[in-house]
């Protein structure tokens, strides 16, 4: 007992860690300590200043931490963490893609805030009615140590080198999810029941991941990627072990992206959620989640690809045809942009299913560009309301062309960027990865890419002739004048999706040098 206990003092001792290549998660797991205290003792009306003050500039510190770890590239803690090309652009994308949900959550007025006080005609600014309005803002502060915890996870998740380090990831960013989805200060019910959804069906991925890491602990004798790597082609005796454990794995990761037959939470979640926080999830922990398929995948069981692929292309082709196809029937506004969702992610596995660098550098310029988008436009989608609270049915929408043309028209743009019309970064990042697919043999997954974009492009477009060409049915529809924070958001997310389609080559040459992970 004791020289085992000295052997393992003694591993523990000898493990050297690269403080330089995790700085960036240590950076956001500190911030959000820092603001769990001040959610704690901080006085009420300095809370949201500084909560959201210690979310921005621990973003920004960390953002400039990956920045600077390019020299710090190579596994560190034993194995477990893995900073390499991938990583780092992964890292860097949900960084600056957190700073604007952070701006987008800081919104504070939802309805009950200074447009609605000055039509009724309410007292002068600073009276305790305007204070408590702002009190009830779209979201709490707490929720910004929560989103930061999430961060953290996000930013293990994409660079872990075993599969227990990306389980703990995967729940590290999960369970602020859970709590985050169901803190809706408007249509509670809605909003906790979503929350409590997306925890059950988590628990069951989360189940299947660990299964499936069983399962390849048994084939390989380690949980290590490049280990696993090394294992398949060798007689262990094992075999039978690999082609399941491989699947239940991918059910775990796939779950986390919404691709079909594991998206059942996906239109819950986002309608229920606060619409930051769903721009957040749907932004985020996409790029996350890829960034861990696709080093599991590449990295971990790339040699075995023959025996579980053919899956892989089944789930690809049905999350397309599904999300496309369903999203033509919706009504609901954050639903349709969920079952979008989903689409776009079977066109992300289109890129990584081309099994090469080319793949990865597409796949990863696709997670900025659409990450960028979707921000953006549940920022607008927040900003409509009818009647105190947000607009979401179809419906409500008609007219807003003529009442507010400017949010109308970034919404319209921000819808063919989905559609991936030229000149927008959504047309870039399609080509980017359908032509990754077809020139490594996944013809089919591109045809039917473009068909589903096609189905897809008549959802948007029936949505910008509903605002443009359509009179109110009754009410009155209203885009309400969102703060500085949210404006600087929105007008970040078109910028970057018009530069995209304007200009991608500097980020396409950017991802192409990251996209070697190391092994």
């Amino acid at each position: 007992m004791i020289a085992s206990l000295t052997g393992l003092t003694t591993a523990f001792v000898a493990t050297k860690i690269n403080y330089g290549a995790v700085l960036p998660m240590l950076v956001v797991f500190g911030a959000a300590m820092i603001g769990v205290l001040v959610e704690a003792f901080a006085p009420r009306t300095l809370r949201y200043a500084a909560q959201v003050g210690v979310a921005l500039v621990g973003l920004i510190a960390a953002l400039v931490a990956v920045a600077l770890g390019a020299g710090h590239q190579g596994s560190t803690l034993a194995g477990a963490v893995v900073v390499d090309g991938p990583a780092l652009f992964l890292q860097g994308t949900i960084l600056v893609l957190s700073v604007l949900s952070v701006l987008t959550m800081a919104e504070r007025f939802d309805g009950t805030g200074a447009d609605a006080f000055t039509a009724q005609g309410a007292s002068a600014p600073g009276s305790a009615q305007e204070a408590a309005a702002v009190r009830a803002g779209a979201t709490t502060t707490e929720v910004f140590p929560l989103m930061m915890f999430a961060v953290g996870g996000m930013l293990l998740f994409p660079a872990a080198g075993d599969l227990l380090t990306m389980f703990v990831a995967l729940e590290v960013l999960s369970l602020p999810l859970y709590i985050l989805s169901g803190l809706a200060r408007r249509r509670r019910l809605l909003s906790q029941e979503a929350s409590l959804k997306y925890f059950l069906l988590g628990a069951f991925s989360s189940a299947f991941f660990l299964f499936g890491s069983a399962l390849l602990f048994g084939y390989s004798g380690s949980m290590d990627l490049g280990v696993i790597a090394q294992a398949i082609g060798t007689q262990s005796g094992m075999d039978g072990l690999l082609v399941p454990g491989v699947l239940l794995v991918l059910v775990g990761l796939l779950f986390k992206i919404g691709a079909v037959p594991f998206h059942s939470w996906t239109p819950d979640v986002y309608q229920g959620a606060p619409t930051p926080v769903t721009g957040f999830m749907a932004a985020c922990t996409k790029v996350a989640a890829f960034g861990a398929i696709l080093r599991f995948v590449y990295v971990g069981v790339a040699n075995s690809r023959w025996d579980w692929q053919p899956g892989l292309w089944a789930v690809a082709i049905l999350t397309m045809v599904v999300g496309a196809v369903l999203a033509v029937t919706q009504t609901d506004v954050k639903r349709l942009l969920a079952y979008s969702s989903i689409a776009h992610a079977g066109f992300v596995l289109t890129g990584l299913l081309a099994f090469d660098k080319v793949g990865v550098s597409s796949v990863m310029f696709y997670l900025v560009a659409y990450g960028f988008s979707t921000i953006a436009a549940f920022a607008i989608v927040s900003m409509v309301r009818d009647g105190g609270s947000e607009a979401t049915h179809l419906s409500q929408w008609a007219g807003l062309g003529k009442n507010h043309p400017v949010v109308a028209g970034v919404f319209a743009f921000l819808l063919l960027a989905f559609a991936g019309i030229p000149l927008t970064s959504g047309f870039t990042a399609k080509f980017a990865v359908f032509s990754a697919a077809v020139a490594h043999g996944a013809t089919v997954l591109a045809v039917v890419g473009v068909l589903s974009s096609a189905i897809a492009a008549f959802v948007y477009v029936r949505i910008i002739v509903l605002m443009y060409f359509s009179e109110p049915a009754g009410g009155s529809v209203r885009a309400v004048s969102p703060s500085i924070l949210t404006t600087l958001a929105v007008a970040i997310g078109v910028l970057v999706t018009l530069g995209l389609g304007v200009a991608p080559a500097p980020l396409l040459d950017l991802a192409a040098r990251s996209a070697l992970f190391v092994r």
